[in-house]
Order: C-alpha cells, then structure tokens, then sequence
C-alpha cells in the first residue's frame, strides 16, 4: 500500500467506527471496524469487521452490513465529501483474526502441557 491508500484506509476506518457506533441502530452483536484495505485507485474499500456473538448472529450482522452498504456509503459520503472526489465502494468482510489466534493459543497450550 503507499502511503496515500494508508491515509485515506485510516480515514475510512476511523469514519466508519463513528458510524458503527453512533448512527446504525444498535441491534445485535458487538462489531468493530478492525481493518479497512483500499485499492490503489482508492475505488473499492474492504472492510473488516469483528463481530462478537454467536455464529447465526455474526452471519446476520455481515448479511446486514452487506445490504446496507448504499446507506453507510451515503453516511460516509455525508462525513468526507469534502475531502474526496470520489467515495468509494465499501465492501464488507468479517475479521475472524481473534477466533485463529485464540485457537493457536490452546494448541500452543496443550503442545507444552503433553511435552512436560
């Protein structure tokens, strides 16, 4: 990434946890903007999202995001226009990086507790 799609990626995932927190109505699980990935024709932004509930909620939560995607654009739009010609599209994806690093953990665990 240069350094222009970090800057605009920081911008849109610090925008994005505002919106998540304040203006999207808060049922459901607990979801957190944890990365944002920008193409470098800053068209197209990934987001990932972490999502604390169960497995049908987090399915829910990402079905969700995904079809309201115009209107978090349209909120977003709202907050940076003046800093972007163009907003991009938003894609919406669920960050399972704690899941995976808390299975590590209990293997790294139990390899040590049967070596000892």
């Amino acid at each position: 990434m240069t350094i222009r799609t970090e800057k605009v990626a920081s911008l849109l995932q610090k925008e994005l946890s505002a919106i998540f927190e304040k203006e999207l109505p808060r049922s459901g699980p607990l979801m957190t903007v944890v990365q944002v990935k920008v193409t470098t024709d800053l068209g197209i932004a990934r987001v990932y999202v972490s999502i604390i509930g169960s497995e049908k909620e987090r399915k829910t939560a990402i079905a969700h995001l995904q079809n309201e995607t115009r209107y978090i654009r349209k909120l977003l739009s709202a907050k940076i226009r003046h800093q972007f010609r163009r907003i991009p599209e938003l894609e919406f994806y669920e960050d399972r990086l704690y899941e995976k690093a808390e299975r590590i953990d209990l293997l790294i665990k139990q390899a040590l507790g049967t070596s000892k």
